[in-house]
């Protein structure tokens, strides 16, 4: 196959720091091509330097396209050299139907007014080609994430995308969409479409690949075929050494019983009479991870959210804390009685991002730092610079602001916020998602620090490699109820997957 893109010694420096030195990047044509390396590490910075997102004269290099030399000054020259580049928040208008957004901008119109009928017609054409069976006068909101992603894709083919970037885009799917997703990429393939899969899923790449590109500190470390390099030499690129156990666990030491649940049922807030979770009954001991595993809609979150005191549906049943029965009816009571939870959607209910990194470690344990109500501003920025140190944040300073940081980064921050307020039990929901090999392995060491501090940690996980990894015993859910609890020795991916969709109830 002869090279479609060429990005040759491309170096990209913005105030401080040089993001990209001297990247050489070439993609066959007709494959899928993965782009793999750490937060940091400048994958996004390339992309957006190939999508004109950083225009011609920002940087340094040669673009190659077809062997032509292209220089892109705005977005929209890189799409009209074939270029398509789909992030992991996708850019839809909700409101605005299928069609519509598939032609968003370059609707065919005359004399001002707007052909609807072809709109409709063609969106038919592009959504069959990435086999979605949607009308295209449907609000595009009322569509799920896997499909909405569908529909990003076809936007990306009406444009005449010959080179079709993906930036993480698994991160929210369930595996069910991650397979179609899949599939689509393959047909691509077939049809001469040209991919480039950005994504810290390396299951997922040497899936999909063809051949894998790694960048470690805005370098190029090499390019590989995908069928002659297993994951643990990638990883190993990643982060420029070698990470002999991707799961450090240290075996557990557990002690007295800090968490008791008894005959727990959760109702579903929209749907009256309908339980998320049906008479659930677990404990956890002090010093120990404790896995929660099951399909998407098991009911884990609701589960954690309902504990936490920060889910809508009401719940019945027994909850002890160090042998003392508790109701938890808010997040502030929960923190109080030594609860912390970081949510599977650090974005969202995690951080502030417009707010610096001490506003937002600081934000939970206002007590702590304050008197009569007034903040000590000299206690905030000590508290910050002692998580930085501690989670090993990279940043240049507490004022650094949260939105800039990378996704590891930004869970460290969120750690550091609970931590701050010294839980005895600590809830993770999907601790890693969406943070690189390098980052993960750092949070699984703070997870081990704190068990041995006597902390008990709750993990919930769809990675079920990380399920088995670190969890000293894994309890399985289904549809809201308990179908299996196993021991670190005895649990596998197959005893855990047979539990979870019903195949033994143990």
């Amino acid at each position: 196959m002869t090279a479609v893109l060429e990005m040759r010694n491309i170096t990209k420096e913005f105030p401080g720091v040089k993001a990209l030195n001297d990247v050489n990047f070439i993609v066959k044509k007709g494959e899928v091509h993965a782009l793999c390396g750490e937060n940091g590490a400048g994958k996004s910075t390339l992309m957006k330097v190939l999508s004109g997102l950083y225009p011609s004269g920002t940087y340094d290099g040669q673009i190659l396209i077809n062997g032509e030399e292209k220089h892109f000054h705005r977005i929209k020259d890189a799409e009209e050299a074939g270029i398509s580049i789909i992030y992991q928040e996708l850019a839809l208008a909700k409101d605005l139907s299928v069609g519509e957004n598939l032609f968003l901008g370059k609707e065919p119109a005359r004399f001002g007014i707007i052909n609807w009928e072809k709109v409709y017609r063609e969106s038919e054409k592009w959504l069959r080609e990435v086999g979605l069976d949607v009308s295209p006068e449907q609000v595009t909101g009322t569509l799920g994430i896997g499909k909405q992603q569908q529909v990003e894709i076809a936007k990306a083919l009406s444009k005449n995308a010959s080179i079709l970037i993906l930036d993480e885009p698994t991160a929210a799917l369930t595996e069910q969409e991650v397979d179609i997703l899949l599939g689509i990429l393959r047909e691509f393939k077939k049809r001469g479409v040209t991919c480039i899969y950005i994504s810290h899923k390396l299951n997922e790449v040497f899936a999909i690949a063809d051949s894998i590109t790694v960048l470690r500190d805005g370098r190029t470390i090499g390019t590989y075929p995908a069928s002659e390099i297993n994951e643990d030499q990638v990883i190993s690129l990643m982060v420029g050494r070698e990470l002999k156990e991707r799961f450090p666990r240290i075996p557990a030491q557990p002690g007295d019983v800090v968490l008791k649940v008894k005959d727990y049922s959760v109702m579903n807030p929209d749907l009256p009479g309908k339980k998320v979770i049906d008479n659930l009954s677990f404990e956890v001991r002090k010093g120990e991870i404790f896995g929660i595993a099951g399909l998407m809609g098991a009911g884990r979150t609701e589960l954690v959210m309902s504990l936490f005191g920060s889910y809508a549906g009401e719940s019945r049943g027994s909850v002890e804390i160090d042998g003392k029965p508790v109701r938890v009816k808010n997040s502030r009571q929960a923190i109080r009685e030594g609860l912390a939870l970081v949510s599977e959607d650090r974005k969202r209910y995690g951080l502030v991002l417009g707010m610096d990194i001490k506003s937002n470690v600081t934000m939970a344990s206002m007590r702590a730092i304050s008197n009569g109500g007034v903040i000590n501003h000299n206690q905030e920025i000590a508290s910050g610079n002692e998580y930085i140190r501690s989670m090993r944040i990279k940043a240049n300073s507490v004022e650094t602001i949260v939105g800039t940081l990378s996704g590891g980064n930004q869970q460290k921050v969120v750690l550091g916020k609970w931590l701050m307020t010294n839980p005895k039990i600590l809830i993770l929901d999907e601790p890693t998602r969406g943070i690189d090999v390098g980052a993960k392995f750092e949070i699984y060491n703070i997870m081990n620090d704190l068990i041995r501090q006597g902390v008990s940690i709750i993990m919930v996980s769809s990675e079920l490699p990380e399920l088995l990894g670190m969890s000293h015993r894994i309890m399985v859910i289904s549809e809201g109820r308990k179908v299996g609890e196993f021991k670190t020795e005895e649990a596998t991916q197959e005893a855990i997957m047979t539990a979870a969709t019903g195949g033994n109830k143990k």
